[in-house]
């Protein structure tokens, strides 16, 4: 009789690669699926009854920004929780290395939802960082890219300077370390600072280092709102000329008066993959964004990194110009938000306004929003974080139901607080079954799992996991079609999703009857050039 590790029997498997489900047992040996079929007469040290539930793969987040959070919380709770067993870090260009002089301060500024002093920062190069990364026992998987505006600013530091010819070809050394390393590619975040500052010359020429290693390159854009279109274009000319993988992160359109142009955005993207170009994106299921507050205001005023921002806050003439230029510019530029768009997420010296519109917070304080915001921004030394209702429900549905793009999460690892972070870190795999295939039925159970799982695969390169099938890794989950659902909501955020039955990573239950069991199987992931 053939003996397994690990039988998971009676399922109904949906393999990943959008085909109908089919009913099979699976047997696991250490990390690896060897057997799909009829097992009953086969034992194994532990047997997972599945008789009318899902078997898929386990969802890889290929938008996450738990680079330094995974230390704190490595049993990633509100991830593996989630169906979740692989996420990329390294987006929206912040990593926490290569670091030099020039940014060992900066680096720790990028970093989302931690304070400087949460964790120091004990290493200098990619290949160091991903050693601890690697040494670190963690319950999920974790694969990196390499941020481009961390490299920028180990040269350049977070000045609104052009790069000359021989600064571009040490920015080109640091990415060939990362990519030597075992980085999946760069990612670059063109609303932040330094990232921004790059012009069309430099991004070229270092998505070259990126192309020769056949890396992904993964891009915030410029603009999600007016300039939604032409930023796709700049993105996808990046990817024509040098050939690297593109991957437009969480594609939207914020701000009524852009809503419309996620769907043109689509269609370009369709067009240019239909003549052989390797582009795609992703998307989160959710009509808000979240980012940090300092967002909202013009690169003028955050050129500089955080101390420089609040230098120029501080001065009261800064703020009367600031005043005209969101007049003149609309908040967050082209996306026109309006004030009660932006919900106050976490502020560390205001906790009661967590949960309130800038709006609302205003008229508690007696005073106008802009200087509600810098107010909140002085006294937070600039870590407020927000989030912003711009999206069309309509219009997300459009885009995380095509075909091209995958889901996301862009959120982190983390514990429940007090603070009201983004329901997406606590539900955004679920949801997507839940919302989009169970309640609205705009995606099949088959497309939505291919979606999360061999869809970012494939596109990352890990060529093992993904699908379900022989000589793949077991990364699986099992749920309840009919009661999996998401619990977090934007007020009451730390809520974990109910109907994922367990969580097997690396051949290893995690979670078990919607529980954490404890267990620490997850590995650092390499990429393989």
């Amino acid at each position: 009789m053939t003996r397994y590790d690990l039988i998971i029997r009676g399922g109904y498997v949906i393999d990943g690669t959008g085909a109908p489900a089919f009913k099979a047992d699976i047997g696991v040996v250490e990390d690896t699926i060897v057997k799909l079929g009829d097992l009953s007469n086969c034992s194994a040290d532990l047997v997972i009854n599945a008789e009318g539930m899902y078997v898929c793969p386990g969802f890889i987040d290929i938008h996450n920004h738990s680079d330094l959070s995974i230390f704190k919380v490595p049993t990633a709770d509100n991830y593996v929780l989630q169906g979740v067993t692989t996420i990329v870090i390294g987006n929206c260009g912040s990593s926490p290395a290569p670091v030099t002089e020039k940014n060992k301060d900066l680096v720790r500024e990028f970093m989302w939802g931690l304070e400087a002093s949460d964790f120091p920062v004990k290493w200098r190069s990619f290949s160091e960082y991903l050693s601890k990364l690697d040494l670190l026992k963690k319950s999920i998987n974790v694969a990196a890219l390499v941020g481009h505006g961390t490299v920028r600013s180990a040269v350049l530091g977070a000045e609104d300077i052009k790069a000359s010819e021989r600064e571009l070809k040490e920015m080109a050394l640091l990415i060939d370390d990362a990519m030597k390393s075992g980085a999946f590619g760069m990612s670059l975040g063109l609303i932040y600072v330094p990232s921004m500052f790059a012009d069309f010359n430099e991004l070229t020429y270092l998505s070259k280092a990126v192309a020769k290693y056949g890396g992904l390159l993964a891009v915030h854009m410029r603009d999600e709102g007016q300039g939604l279109i032409d930023s796709v274009i700049e993105v996808i000319t990046i990817a024509k000329e040098t050939g690297v993988k593109l991957e437009i992160s969480h594609l939207k359109a914020v701000g009524k008066a852009n809503w419309g142009k996620a769907a043109t955005a689509l269609r370009i993207i369709e067009e240019y993959a239909s003549r052989g170009l390797d582009v795609s994106a992703d998307a989160y299921p959710y009509e808000a964004s979240s980012t940090f507050l300092s967002a909202i205001l013009p690169k003028w005023v955050r050129e500089g990194g955080t101390p420089a921002l609040l230098s120029k806050l501080s001065n009261p003439e800064v703020v009367e110009k600031l005043k005209v230029d969101l007049i003149r510019e609309g908040i967050m530029g082209s996306r026109r938000l309006e004030w009660s768009d932006i919900m106050i997420s976490s502020s560390l010296s205001h906790r009661d306004i967590e949960g309130l519109r800038l709006s609302e917070v205003a008229s508690r304080w007696g005073t106008d929003p802009l200087s509600a915001a810098v107010k909140i921004l002085l006294d937070d030394r600039g870590l407020t974080e927000m989030v912003v209702f711009g999206m069309n429900e309509e219009e997300v549905a459009e885009v995380i139901s095509h075909p091209l793009v995958a889901i996301s999460s862009d959120g982190l690892v983390q514990l429940p607080s007090k603070s009201k972070p983004h329901p997406r870190n606590y539900g955004a795999f679920p949801r997507v079954i839940a919302a989009y295939v169970r309640e609205k039925k705009v995606l099949s159970l088959p497309e939505a799992i291919r979606k999360m799982t061999s869809l970012p695969a494939r596109k990352l390169g890990l060529w093992d996991r993904g699908i379900i099938r022989p000589r793949f890794k077991a990364d699986l989950v099992i749920f309840d079609f009919n009661s999996i659902k998401d619990n977090a909501t934007y007020l009451n955020p730390h809520s974990y999703p109910t109907g994922i039955k367990a969580v097997v990573i690396n051949g290893v239950v995690v979670v078990e009857e919607g529980r954490h069991t404890g267990s620490l199987p997850g590995k650092l992931l390499r990429f393989c050039a």
